[in-house]
């Protein structure tokens, strides 16, 4: 079974990014990144992405990380910054119920990215 399957499918990915990004936006160490991002786009996209990392269909069409996040890391992103986002995304799966094995899972796919997020 999938990271996707176990997590509940399209359902829950949606619940959770939707949760989560209620999150990110009122939190003052990271929400100034999102000050000139299309919320819509941008939470379309981190569905689809997630969906696909996390094992589902893929139909991510979006740019890689690197390319994805150079603005953001010009603006200042840190590690500081990725660990509040893994932070949020760790709670936002606790608050839907799901496993801490799981939730232990995302964090690793979270940061198994961190240098390419990072432009390292």
């Amino acid at each position: 079974m999938t990271l996707y399957e176990k997590l509940g499918g399209e359902a829950a990915v949606s619940a959770a990014v939707d949760i989560f990004y209620r999150k990110v936006l009122t939190d003052d160490r990271v929400n100034g990144f999102f000050d000139d991002i299309d919320m819509d786009g941008q939470i379309a996209k981190q569905k689809a992405f997630l969906t696909m990392v996390f094992g589902g269909p893929n139909n991510y069409t979006g740019k890689n990380m690197r390319e994805a996040h150079a603005p953001l890391v010009e603006k200042g992103l840190s590690d500081l910054h990725v660990d509040v986002v893994i932070e949020h995304l760790g709670a936002t799966l606790k608050e839907l119920g799901v496993a801490d094995e799981d939730i232990a899972e995302v964090a690793s796919i979270a940061n198994s990215v961190r240098d390419d997020v990072l432009n390292r």
